[in-house]
């Protein structure tokens, strides 16, 4: 691991839930509109869904390698997965990140 990887930080949001299909349901009522927040206060099964999902800010290495690797490489403020994980399912969406 470089300098740099140490370094980075990013901000996320995410959604948690317990299977692919009811993930891909959610990412599509958000891709047609509908608002990222209410979805994950709504069925989120992460405390974060107080929140609206969002997770504040972590360095690369603080969460399980497959969140890492989306948070670190993929586009800013688009809706990714989902995301398989010990926990269940993901949808995560990137809102900052200091490469």
């Amino acid at each position: 691991m470089n300098k740099r990887d140490t370094m980075s930080k990013a901000s996320a949001r995410h959604i948690l839930v317990d299977t692919e299909e009811q993930c891909l349901t959610l990412k599509q009522q958000i891709v047609a509109g509908e608002d990222f927040t209410v979805i994950a206060q709504a069925h989120s099964n992460c405390p974060s869904k107080a929140q609206g999902g969002a997770l504040g800010s972590f360095g690369r290495g603080q969460m399980v390698p497959e969140f890492d690797e989306v948070v670190f490489t993929a586009p800013l403020n688009e809706v990714q997965g989902p995301v398989k994980t010990q926990f269940g399912y993901h949808l995560l969406e990137v809102t900052a990140r200091d490469d």
